[in-house]
Formats: structure tokens, sequence, C-alpha cells
């Protein structure tokens, strides 16, 4: 479950089948108090237009929705007597774009679809503003996402990089303590090359801090560390000191991430 804030009121957004669905109840209490907001969703559903509209939508996504039970709406839509809840009409119609949840974060959700046809119940400028705080949130994800996928490339090639260390800088008679060191040593050359210290002056540091120097870099860092990885395996296997190797990869890491800063900027500009 995600939060967007809209004119100061929290919405949550969960995902669902691969899908994106926004809390109408959360949305209806922006505009009222709980107690009203079943009142406003049940309302808006009992409208010609929301039905004809769910409908539609219902008909284009879902191939087993029961358009016969949703003819029978239709055809009560905008009587006096006529009421529906977000329950009925998905449990008559097998509809899949709303979706009631009980519970600790229990009320109606709609696909973002529906929830942004939804938005205009509440106000024109409420739902202009869910629609850029959803994609606010999107974009958010989208970057998490990346940055995530660096820091696992970056783990697999330090898988390399260990491999490389084990077959050519350990001796046979060392113990499992001093391996370790061996091994933390060389993750400090390539800490060293790229950002100017140890893993343990870092979090001398940043002593508030949770986690390592690592996952605090920023994407472009995760790629040059990833490079610097495997590079930094290739010296090992043709036998370059630790010294001589230092030098090198810090050269390597002031071009890479020159580059990498002019390539996002040309990506800005654009």
């Amino acid at each position: 479950m995600s939060k967007i804030t809209v004119q100061n009121a929290d919405i949550s957004v969960v995902r669902f089948n691969e899908q994106d669905y926004i809390s109408l109840t959360d949305m209806a209490n922006a505009k009222e108090s709980e107690s009203r907001a079943a009142d406003i969703i049940k309302n808006w559903l009992r409208n010609r237009y929301t039905l004809e509209f769910l409908g539609t939508w219902e008909i284009v996504h879902n191939p087993n929705f029961k358009v016969v039970e949703f003819d029978h709406f239709k055809t009560q839509a905008g009587l006096p007597s006529f009421v529906l809840s977000a329950s009925e009409w998905v449990e008559k119609t097998s509809a899949i774009g709303l979706m009631v949840r009980k519970g600790k974060y229990g009320g109606t959700y709609a696909h973002k679809d529906i929830a942004f046809e939804f938005g205009s119940a509440i106000s024109v400028l409420f739902k202009i503003y869910l629609i850029e705080e959803f994609q606010r949130l999107k974009e958010d994800e989208q970057k998490l996402i990346g940055w995530s996928a660096k820091r696992e490339l970056a783990k697999i090639n330090y898988r390399i990089h260990t491999d490389a260390i084990k077959r050519n800088l350990i001796p046979d008679k060392l113990t499992p303590i001093q391996t370790s060191i061996l091994y933390a040593n060389e993750a400090d050359v390539l800490n060293m090359a790229l950002f100017g210290k140890t893993a343990k002056e870092w979090r001398d540091e940043n002593a508030h801090l949770q986690g390592n120097i690592r996952d605090y870099a920023s994407i472009n860092e995760l790629i040059c560390l990833s490079n610097m990885e495997n590079i930094n395996a290739i010296f090992i296997h043709e036998g370059l000191s630790q010294s001589d190797r230092l030098i090198k990869l810090n050269q390597i890491a002031i071009n890479q991430i020159s580059v990498l800063e002019k390539v996002n900027k040309r990506s800005l500009l654009k």
C-alpha cells in the first residue's frame, strides 16, 4: 500500500492483480466526514452516467462481466427508489473495476481510471490534483525500481569480484578471519576509488545512519561501481598490485561519473 496526499487528505493506493486501485472511501472522506463517505459513494453509483461509465469500462476490460445484470441496473438508474452499493455492483455483475475490502485498511477501492472519474464527484480541482499526485507516485516508484535494479546488479558483480579475489589473492592457509579481512580490504579498494573513503570511515562519519556506504550511493555511482567490480576482477586476474589497481580504478571512476552526469544533463534538457 502507498499513500498520496491530495489537498491535505491522505489517499490509499493498493496493487491488485498488477493494477493500481485508489481508495474511494479516503477520497470521499476528503469531502465529508467518515460517516458520510459511504453515502457519497452510493449517490455517485446510482447516477446513470456513472453506471454507463462503469459498465463500459467493464465491457472493455473484463471478459467475465455480466452485461445482463448491468442492463438491469441501468434501467433503474435515476429512479428515486434506486440505491446501489459497491458490494452489490461487484457481486451481481462480477465487476473488477471496484473492490471492497474489510479490516484495518478497509473501504471501497476503484481502478485508477474509475477513481479519477470519481474525483469529479469531490471537485474538479481535487480530480486534477489527484491525477498529478498519482503520476508523481508512479514516477517515484520507477526511480526506486531503477535504483534497486542497479543495486542488485552491483551485488551480482560483487560476486564476480569476490570470486576473483578467492581464486587469485587468497592463499590456502589463511584462516576464515584473515580471509574476511582480505575481502573487506578489496571492497575498500573500490570504496576509495569511487567515494574517496573506506567503509569504516563512512560509518564513523555517519553513525546515525543505518546500512553502509553503498546503500546511500546514487544511481550513477552504483552503475560506476558495477563496472569497477568487473574491471577490478580483470585487474586481479592480470596480477596487478593493489596500489596500481587503486590508481587505475580511481581514474576510471572519475571518467565514468563525469560521462554519466553529462548523459543525465542531456536527458533533462530533452
